[in-house]
């Protein structure tokens, strides 16, 4: 009868008595979570510019910076048509100093962005700026669309 030789050195997965030599894992698999993570990063960066504005508006483009906003701001908009919207919400030309102030809760410190499409003419933006800065806000900002380089 033959018998196997014993080789110095040799491991295997198993410890003495069928225990194995390394503990359960009780860790986090971390390459699934990894994955999850850069797919809910692209489904917001996807989805956000989506939720920053609710009237579509076909703004000119300009080589003006951002501004820095510290609370956010009341958006007044104009679109093709020349409609009126404060906040997403369509208006009159005279109910805009009042819906302003219930906006802003009469802080004239509050940043205003006027949105204009390019369709709408000069005059009609000059006068919805002039009635914002008449009732007392003086930190208004037009809105335009970055030019591609």
């Amino acid at each position: 009868m033959a018998t196997t030789p014993i080789v110095a050195g040799r491991k295997s997965g198993r410890g003495r008595r069928g225990v194995p030599r390394y503990g359960a894992m009780a860790d986090i698999n971390m390459t699934p979570f990894i994955d999850v993570m850069l797919v809910l990063l692209i489904i917001f960066m996807v989805a956000a510019p989506l939720l920053t504005t609710g009237v579509t508006v076909d703004l000119p483009r300009a080589s003006a910076t951002a501004l820095n906003v510290d609370r956010k701001p009341i958006a007044v908009s104009l679109n093709e048509q020349g409609q009126l919207y404060v906040m997403d919400e369509p208006i009159a030309d005279a109910d805009l100093v009042a819906k302003l102030q219930a906006a802003s809760q009469s802080d004239v410190d509050q940043r205003i962005y006027l949105r204009a499409s390019k369709a709408v003419p000069y005059g009609r933006v000059a006068e919805i700026m002039a009635a914002v800065t008449t009732a007392g806000y003086k930190k208004v900002a037009l809105v335009t669309e970055p030019i591609k380089q």
